[in-house]
């Protein structure tokens, strides 16, 4: 028998309980930005704690049987393959989004905020205004999640997660832990953190410091102003690329001539270099199709290797097809 279906086969028996909420080859476009790419094998929207303590102990209790395992937010910075993901894809539900002000102060001063895993970075960011708080108004244009954000390390407007953020509450679906940890054991770098893919942040507290709600809010308006000015709307996941040290990825794309150029369903935005815009009903295999040739003709043209800074799943090892891409020599 297929080892994937045995797997498969092992998960519904171990997560039984959930009953019809188990879903069984979900789409996984609508759950992206991109709103595109295949289907989750199994998936399940966690409604709350106990039920998610519960998903995690049913999944490491498998072991080396269980299928692969996925978290997604609110699927900003991810890009699934058209073929799908084998096994198991996991959200967080409502219940995760709350935003709240703790009681105790921050340490060194100020104040602590607790973010669910599953709230929105606008919301807190907007809602950390209306406290009276700053230093986490540069969140409101970024369409992710909490924990995905805690995950890349998201950042934006001379600011990131890793400014303000003090621990975090992680349960990993590997071995069933459901631990606290500090920020400063999160090796958080430039969009990147040791909190691995089958990791789930649920909450995050941030330490920030009293504010004028009426800066504020006119700092949330700038940002947004200059997000609609600079960036394009549309199907898409921001940034493809991380910026190499010192230069900018989107003036390396502008620069190898690659700004509007299309792969299929697929074409690198007019508006801003470093965004890839999927048409609608359109591939993800486009897409991926269409930051290889990029990367090739940076590559060819400046000598910078770009790195993905989206999320690629269900897809070949984004280095490896690169190099198959320059020994081919492009279209």
């Amino acid at each position: 028998m297929n080892a994937g279906l045995d797997a498969l086969d092992a998960l519904d028996a171990a997560l039984g309980f959930l009953g019809s909420r188990l879903g069984r080859e979900v789409p996984l476009g609508p759950l992206c930005t991109y709103r595109v790419g295949g289907p989750a094998a199994r998936f399940v929207e966690v409604v709350g704690d106990e039920e998610l303590l519960a998903v995690a102990r049913a999944v490491a209790g498998l072991g080396p049987a269980a299928p692969p395992v996925l978290v997604v937010g609110r699927g900003s910075n991810l890009l699934v393959g058209d073929a799908g993901f084998p096994g198991l894809v996991l959200q967080l539900g409502a219940y995760f989004e709350s935003v709240e002000r703790l009681d105790e102060p921050a340490p060194g001063g100020g104040a602590l905020v607790r973010a669910g895993g599953a709230a929105a970075l606008p919301v807190v960011a907007r809602r950390t205004v209306a406290m009276g708080l700053t230093g986490f108004e540069w969140a409101v244009g970024v369409p992710g999640s909490i924990g995905g954000a805690v995950r890349m390390n998201a950042g934006g407007h001379g600011s990131d997660m890793a400014a303000a953020l003090v621990r975090v509450r992680v349960v990993d679906l590997d071995r069933g832990h459901d631990v606290t940890v500090p920020a400063t054991d999160l090796r958080l770098g430039y969009r990147t953190s040791a909190v691995a893919g089958t990791r789930v942040v649920v909450w995050a507290d941030l330490a920030l410091a009293e504010g004028d709600v009426a800066r504020g809010e006119a700092e949330l308006s700038d940002i947004v102003r200059w997000r609609r000015d600079h960036q394009p709307g549309g199907a898409n996941a921001g940034s493809v690329f991380t910026n190499p040290e010192g230069d900018s990825a989107g003036r390396l794309v502008e620069a190898a001539g690659a700004k509007g150029l299309r792969v299929g369903t697929a074409e690198v935005s007019a508006k801003h270099a470093n965004f890839i815009q999927a048409d609608p009903d359109g591939s993800a295999d486009d897409v991926f199709a269409l930051m290889v040739e990029v990367a090739r003709r940076v590559l060819a043209s400046s000598g910078v290797r770009l790195h993905p800074e989206t999320r690629l799943v269900g897809l070949p090892a984004f280095e490896e097809a690169l190099d198959r891409a320059v020994a081919e020599g492009g279209p």
